[in-house]
């Protein structure tokens, strides 16, 4: 007898420790309650467990069960004092119900009288606390016959499984609470952040952005002419267009002009207008830009990419105020606010003799540089969602995109900026059969990548030497076109060449010719060191 006692402890003993353990393991609680149900099943030979839990309405919803089927789970809701396990929330008591056949308050609402059983079954139920504060409820069934004098040490031992899933409990409440909150604040700071800095159309929730709408907001009230910087695709136009909006000119018009796709006489005739008969071809009087923004803003898009001859004309205007349409000699003045637009470094120019220095002073009184989309990708799952809702709305779809597409999209170098991101998701929505974009939907995922053929040394193959004694090097954030760099580590390399070509082909021999090896000795991923390998028309060696 006192052996059969010590295994009885012993065996109370590991299912406490192993149900502390499942507990511990995971926050999901209905897949933690299971198995504690499942071990109480396997160690204590239970028909059925259930564990209850309060809810805000007062209610006591089944959260975990084993022995229970799906129509039965369903049904396992009771109220405060309803039935036996209502009793148990109600007074904050075990109960243990000998037979449940015999009991007038057992409802089986979960269907355990049901089954037709040799031997009465038992009911064991415990209230789960926090504190003083009963949450729940867990009970389980078995077989009765033998069992007589056991029903206390059942009820000790469950007694103890309730007070470790109510700490569970707490623990899991307060978790969800804290997240709730953070999830609110950053909702309310996002808010917040939105409504002091943005602009229409234009997304912008990294921190580079929040400096644009920052400087945007700022230079918007005055008259002064504000200098857009930064790489083709960046959203310059949105921005001008912004700027004018928020400026006290919004109700005048907003006019755009591309310096880029106009000859040098068109230029003068788009912007200062002509007068009838100034050209072969003038039928009639024209008024030029510069007139119809008068009252607004004048937008000149790629200003850096205007002739020298025309810089003077431009300079004239900006000092004066004034102009004479082609062919007319007649000054007209205007009131309009400048803002200009480049790609170009234009202090390099002015130093070439390419660009006016004069004109530079002029339109560079307010500069704001717009970032590129690869330092900015906190952006990218923002405009993916709004290019893949207009899409939706265009075309009459309702497309979705799966987790591991959007990390393909973030880990772009995207070269082209917003305008090829917008490409991008319009040029595979379009090819995508399903309702979901996923990751091997994208061209480049196949070696079609039209921007890579495009910009092949957009994407720089960077080298990674090790520094001495083998420290490792972190990895660059855009290191890859669709996939993160990878650390390159490698022994007694010598020093590499200085050209693209011979840099491939000394990675190779470094490695043995093995071009994933070889790829990540130049911190680039193997899909761009297959490109570059067509590129530069160089035979892989094979052993």
């Amino acid at each position: 007898m006192a052996k059969t006692a010590d295994r009885s402890r012993n065996l109370e003993l590991v299912t406490i420790y192993e149900v502390g353990k499942i507990l511990s393991s995971s926050l999901n609680l209905p897949k933690t309650f299971r198995e504690v149900l499942n071990l109480l099943s396997v160690n204590l030979d239970t028909r059925r467990g259930m564990i209850s839990l309060l809810q805000e309405s007062g209610e006591l919803h089944l959260i975990g069960a084993s022995g229970l089927s799906a129509e039965e789970f369903k049904r396992g809701r009771f109220q405060s004092g309803e039935g036996v396990t209502g009793r148990i929330l109600q007074t904050g008591m075990p109960v243990v119900v000998h037979d449940i056949s015999k009991e007038p308050l057992f409802l089986n609402r979960t269907g355990s009288l049901d089954e037709v059983a040799e031997y009465p079954i038992a009911f064991i139920g415990v209230p789960i606390k926090y504190g003083a504060e009963v949450i729940g409820v867990l009970s389980i069934d078995r077989v009765a016959e033998g069992r007589s004098g056991k029903f206390q040490n059942d009820v000790q031992l469950l007694s103890m499984v309730a007070n470790l899933i109510g700490q569970t409990v707490r623990l899991h409440q307060s978790v969800t609470a804290e997240r709730t909150l953070l999830m609110q604040e950053q909702r309310r700071l996002k808010s917040e952040l939105h409504g002091k800095y943005s602009l229409d159309n234009v997304v912008g929730y990294s921190k580079p952005m929040q400096e644009v709408f920052a400087q945007a907001h700022m230079a918007a009230p005055g008259h002064a002419t504000v200098l857009l910087r930064g790489e083709s695709g960046t959203g310059k136009e949105v921005i001008a267009r912004g700027i004018h909006f928020l400026s006290p000119r919004k109700n005048g018009p907003f006019i755009k002009v591309n310096c880029a796709a106009l000859t040098e006489t068109l230029l003068e005739s788009e912007l200062f207008g002509h007068e009838k008969g100034a050209f072969t071809g003038a039928q009639a009087e024209r008024k030029g830009r510069f007139e119809q923004a008068h009252g607004g803003t004048l937008f000149l898009d790629e200003i850096g990419d205007i002739s020298p001859a025309f810089q003077a004309k431009l300079l004239r205007v900006l000092q004066e105020r004034e102009f004479e349409r082609v062919g007319g000699n007649r000054s007209i003045k205007v009131d309009v606010r400048l803002i200009t637009a480049t790609n170009r470094n234009l202090e390099q120019a002015v130093t070439k003799g390419e660009f006016r220095a004069d004109l530079y002073y002029r339109i560079n009184v307010v500069s704001i540089f717009l970032p590129p989309l690869r330092d900015r990708r906190e952006d990218i799952p923002y405009l993916v969602e709004r290019f893949l809702n207009k899409f939706n709305q265009e075309n009459k779809r309702k497309l979705t995109l799966a987790p591991e597409s959007m990390q393909v999209l973030v880990n772009c170098y995207w070269p082209g900026n917003v305008r090829e991101l917008e490409n991008c998701v319009e040029r595979t929505a379009t090819m995508t059969r399903t309702n979901i974009i996923r990751e091997l939907d994208f061209p480049c995922q196949h070696a079609k990548c039209l921007t890579q053929m495009l910009h092949g040394d957009a994407v720089p193959i960077a080298v990674v030497v090790p520094p001495p004694h083998h420290e490792k090097q972190p990895a660059t954030a855009d290191s890859g076109h669709h996939e993160h760099g990878a650390t390159a580590v490698a022994e007694h390399v010598s020093a590499p060449p200085s050209t693209e070509r011979e840099r491939l082909i000394w990675a190779l021999e470094q490695c043995g010719w093995v071009q994933a090896k070889a790829a990540r000795l130049l911190n680039i991923s193997p899909r761009q060191m297959g490109y570059a390998l067509l590129k530069y028309n160089i035979e892989v060696k094979k052993f």
